[in-house]
């Protein structure tokens, strides 16, 4: 049976949301990237699949955006082609390596993670909540970074490096 995962990135201050913290750098892009190949499949929300899907698709054309970094590839590189499977009861329809998953929430996790292989992975906020509800998460990985409340300054910024902390099994 494989484990489910959850990370995040969480501010000293206590921001779960991606645009309120530090924006990402080399240093979490790389770490993010290797974390990314440890995961057989990814499990998303609505909301967070198409957040992730319109920042690290890979465009028609076959060459990432110019507005891309190049430390910012492979992450992009990884998540554009691992497996999805996206929780939903509005949409109708995924792509993007993706499968919608429907029905028992419980149950069809139960489901994933009786698939052999390394690990599930899922982020966000509302999904984790649902699966920690009902005990299905495995992992709790939080990145914890200085935050802008506390980190005022582009120095304070800059300086602030990501540290991630793992705990295992469910609360």
């Amino acid at each position: 049976m494989r484990p489910l995962r959850y990370s995040i990135n969480v501010t000293l201050d206590g921001s779960l949301h991606h645009e309120a913290g530090l924006p990402p750098d080399e240093e979490s892009m790389r770490y993010w990237a290797a974390e990314m190949e440890r995961a057989d499949a990814l499990l998303f929300g609505r909301v967070t699949y198409e957040m992730m899907e319109s920042a690290w698709r890979r465009p028609a054309t076959g060459t990432w955006p110019e507005w891309m970094d190049e430390w910012e590839i492979p992450f992009a590189e990884s998540i554009d082609r691992t497996k999805k499977y996206v929780v939903s009861s509005t949409l109708s329809a995924v792509d993007w390596n993706a499968e919608l998953v429907q029905g028992d929430l419980g149950e069809a996790v139960q489901r994933l993670k009786q698939q052999p292989g390394e690990g599930l992975w899922v982020g966000g906020v509302t999904l984790p909540s649902a699966l920690a509800d009902l005990g299905l998460i495995d992992e709790y990985e939080f990145v914890v970074r200085a935050g802008p409340r506390r980190a005022r300054t582009d120095a304070a910024r800059r300086s602030a490096r990501a540290h991630p902390a793992r705990a295992r099994g469910s609360p």
